[in-house]
């Protein structure tokens, strides 16, 4: 039994992200969908960015062209246009004609010199910390027709819950790696104080003391000065001793 359509979309996001080795290349998949969607329905090739909020600044994080995260990245860089006002407000917004609008000239100009001459902003409201918004371009005046701006908003809203999966797994990637780093870190600090405990006949948190002062005193992280210290026992023949 076949898939209704409405469900290809959604299926075709699921199947990337399964397959996607990183949050980067899913939503680059997802920029291409999106763009692939929305040109059907218009008489234009779209161009599709995607830009993420994540407890900072938007950011161009993926696109469906290099020339759609750079169109995106023009949009940061002037700091207001469609897809800005889209994730401040959360509901789309069009340039339908930037040779008509005067919202902002400056983006407006650039992206007619970049032969832009329409673009729609989607918001996608992720979670309380996270919103993405998907960044529409054409070539031509008008593409962003009623019929069209539903493809891309019905587009948004399939992927929606991918999306947020995909920020789960992207945030859960960055605390395992945070973790991973602490742990380096604590284990690098321990064996250090391992060290200046047998050389200098010291307890614990003597020794902890001992390495807090030379970190200290060399105005470096504690974690730096410990990993030092286990390089030079790793056999490069650099004194060792560490009296503070």
């Amino acid at each position: 039994m076949s898939s209704a359509p409405g469900n290809e979309p959604l299926e075709q996001l699921q199947t990337i992200l399964v397959g996607a080795e990183n949050a980067v290349e899913f939503l680059t998949g997802l920029a291409g969908l999106a763009a692939a969607a929305v040109s059907e329905a218009a008489d234009d090739e779209i161009q599709c960015a995607v830009t993420l909020k994540l407890r900072r600044r938007p950011t161009t994080v993926a696109g469906s062209s290099q020339r759609a995260v750079e169109l995106d990245e023009l949009e940061q860089a002037v700091g207001d246009g469609p897809c800005l006002r889209a994730l401040r407000e959360m509901s789309p917004v069009i340039i339908d004609d930037v040779s008509a609008d005067s919202r902002w000239p400056e983006l407006t100009r650039r992206f007619a010199e970049a032969n832009v001459r329409s673009s729609l902003g989607v918001p996608l409201e992720i979670n309380s910390e996270a919103s993405a918004a998907l960044n529409f371009f054409a070539s031509k005046p008008g593409v962003f027709s009623a019929n069209v701006y539903d493809k891309a908003v019905g587009f948004a809203a399939a992927a929606h819950n991918t999306l947020h999966l995909s920020v789960r797994i992207k945030t859960a990637q960055s605390r395992a790696e945070d973790l991973e780093a602490a742990m380096q870190s604590r284990t690098a600090i321990n064996l250090a104080c391992g060290v200046i405990m047998a050389q200098n006949r010291c307890s614990q948190s003597e020794a902890m003391e001992i390495l807090t002062k030379v970190s200290s005193n060399r105005n470096r992280k504690l974690r730096d000065v410990a990993a030092e210290l286990i390089e030079q026992l790793s056999g490069s023949g650099i004194r060792t001793h560490f009296d503070g």
